[in-house]
């Protein structure tokens, strides 16, 4: 523990030392070994606890005449300038946690061999699938639909659905409901969260990603499908609705989708023609469709051949989870229906290479969980219960008590799995959505300043050094800054066109460097993809998608050298 002791007034302060430097000194003694940790009202050593964490040790008194102050100068004036580089502004309480102990060498990690021969192999892959696309197109609707469909919906349920939305006047959102459980997102009628539902197909356990639609609620999209390893795409085939998602009259949030979930890594994309009951469900308006947001989408970077186009009606139940029944449809559409068209989906890429990594998505707490428990997608490595695990940005270990998928108590998780944690042996104001849950060995980067390699998307206004702007990585949001603009990139070769350029147009790449007001999780695009994406808005708009280059300063660097 640490002893306070009186200060004396006839001697200098610890800010007159701190200020004045070589020109004044205090009496230490010299065979204490330890560093140093400012008090409350004075400054006290700890001793080193890894050979005798029992005994802590009381500096010598400060004082004496001035003459001895001096005489000691040069001696104690060293000690002081190293022992300064440990100072600390508060008082360690016992037994506490270093908040970020020397890494090891990621290419040091080996993988032990429960998390390569996984215990819950009964349990089916996952797929985590993000439904997005412009307001109004239909998505709550659809995804009710197919869960009703698969019986994930109880009669029950639905039926107290219809009548509630029957006595708000909103009869045939009955289906959205399913997914829009908030009062407040009933009352609008628009999907303001992410919703989570899950269902199962033959290849399959699918968690299925209701994102908003709502360009206020942009944000939220980015935080929910950052976890997807494929997406759907909803379009409204209504005549005027699908040119106002396109954005011809005005910013449509179909673009900025198809731009958000292609710069998320998605490769694979379903576009589900929606409400092609209300164009008579008419060949001629599905190859319009088709052809004008195919050109948009090649131009994202999407092959044509990783593309499925799905006609349907999600409220008339059409050529969701069986093929179309209606001859309209029929008649000239031999593809697959929605449910085979996702199930057919590429399996994702798991990675238990590499030390865990999991980035929260939310903070909740529950009966099951207990008071401390998260969510979110494991991108690297695996985790069980009953192991240790460090929580950045903070710095602080935790337990594993209890891990959940869909209701289910798993033993382990691994890349891929979307879980929930119950956590223990931390205090709850160290864990926050958009921290990393990590292996105690490996923690993840923690980021102040970065450098980005951006692509300029169809902004009206130039990026100019010093602007102001919302960043989002994973689930983590912070204000930051433009400080720099490197250079211009040649978007075909990738290398600099141009040094320190004035400003960045619409449709420039360029690499920048950035600030942070908070420090966050991140990794160089290199080392996890995942990590180090970012994305960057202005104004309620997107003006810039990119990847992290270069981690400027990161914390761990500084707390090594505290």
């Amino acid at each position: 523990m640490c002893i306070r002791m009186p200060f004396k007034f006839d001697i200098p302060s610890p800010d007159d030392m701190v200020s004045i430097g070589l020109k004044s000194s205090r009496h230490l003694r010299k065979d204490i070994p330890g560093k140093m940790v400012m008090g409350d009202d004075d400054l006290v050593a700890e001793k080193d606890t890894s050979t005798d964490p029992s005994s802590s040790v009381k500096l010598d008194e400060l004082g004496g005449n001035s003459s001895s102050v001096a005489a000691n100068t040069r001696n104690e004036t060293l000690i002081l300038d190293n022992e300064l580089q440990h100072l600390s502004l508060e008082r360690k309480p016992k037994n506490s946690k270093a908040k970020i102990k020397k890494p090891v060498p990621v290419s040091q990690y080996k993988p032990e061999p429960w998390m390569l021969q996984g215990e819950d192999q009964e349990m089916p892959r996952q797929l985590n699938l993000a439904i997005v696309g412009h307001v109004d197109s239909g998505k709550s609707t659809l995804c009710g639909r197919l869960l009703h469909a698969l019986g994930r919906i109880s009669k029950k349920q639905m039926h107290k659905n219809e009548k509630e939305a029957k006595e708000k006047g909103k009869g045939s959102f009955a289906y959205a409901w399913a997914m829009d459980e908030s009062a407040d997102e009933r009352a609008r009628g628009i999907t303001m969260n992410v919703g989570v539902a899950y269902f199962d197909t033959k290849n399959y356990q699918v968690v299925m990603l209701d994102s908003p639609g709502h360009k206020d609620f942009v944000p939220n999209m980015i935080s929910g499908v950052t976890q997807a390893d494929a997406a759907v795409l909803v379009v409204d085939a209504s005549l005027g609705s699908f040119e106002s998602g396109m954005g011809v009259n005005g910013v449509g949030q179909t673009k900025e989708h198809s731009q958000l979930i292609r710069s998320f890594g998605v490769e694979n994309l379903i576009v589900a023609v929606n409400k092609m009951d209300s164009v008579e469900y008419s060949a001629e308006r599905f190859n319009y469709v088709k052809s004008q947001l195919g050109i948009f989408l090649r131009s994202c970077g999407y092959k044509e051949s990783a593309i499925t186009w799905v006609p349907l009606s999600a409220m008339e139940n059409e050529n969701l989870v069986t093929a179309a029944s209606d001859t309209r449809l029929s008649s000239w559409f031999h593809g697959t229906c929605l449910l085979e068209a996702i199930d057919s989906s590429a399996a994702p890429h798991r990675d238990v290479s590499k030390p865990l990594r999991l980035p929260i998505c939310d903070v909740i707490s529950s009966h099951v969980l207990g008071q401390v428990a998260v969510c979110g997608k494991v991108v690297c490595g695996a985790i069980r219960s009953d192991s240790k695990v460090l929580v950045m940005p903070s710095g602080e270990l935790a337990t594993v008590k209890i891990i959940e998928r869909d209701s289910s108590r798993l033993s382990s998780a691994r890349a891929g799995d979307n879980i929930a944690i119950g956590l223990q042996g931390i205090d709850p104001i160290h864990v926050m959505s958009g921290g990393v849950l990590c292996h105690p060995d490996y923690p993840v980067s923690v980021a102040s300043s970065l450098e980005l390699k951006i692509l300029v998307l169809d902004i009206t206004v130039p990026i100019l050094p010093g602007l102001q702007f919302e960043l989002h990585a994973h689930h983590a949001k912070v204000s930051a800054s433009l400080v720099r603009i490197v250079s211009l990139l040649d978007q075909k070769t990738g290398k600099a066109s141009a040094r320190k350029p004035r400003m960045l147009t619409a449709r420039q790449a360029a690499v920048v460097e950035v600030r942070l007001e908070r420090e966050v999780c991140v990794e160089e695009f290199g080392t996890l993809k995942a990590l180090g994406r970012a994305f960057l808005r202005s104004q309620g708009s997107t003006v810039a998608v990119g990847v992290v280059t270069r981690v400027v300063q990161v914390q761990g660097e500084r707390a090594e050298q505290a």
